[in-house]
């Protein structure tokens, strides 16, 4: 049982920077950038553009369960 939560720790921990990764290179804030503008006008990234909010709730379930699976598998460390 601790090996497949220690495997799921580290495989939500890899989704974890994957989803971050995603929502940092289709963040809003940056649109103003030489570098967005060029990457705006390529179709592709448009579609990929348009799935920010979708990346951020697979970031925060993410962390969510990576979360909980810790905490069931070492306790909360506070207490």
């Amino acid at each position: 049982m601790q090996l497949i939560s220690i495997k799921t720790i580290y495989i939500l921990g890899i989704s974890n920077l994957v989803f971050l990764v995603l929502v940092l290179f289709t963040c809003r804030c940056f649109v103003g950038t030489k570098f967005y503008i060029q990457l705006l006008q390529k179709p592709w990234f448009k579609k990929f553009y348009n799935f920010h909010c979708w990346f951020w709730r697979g970031f925060v379930l993410s962390v969510a369960l990576h979360t909980t699976v810790a905490f069931l598998l070492f306790g909360i460390p506070l207490r």
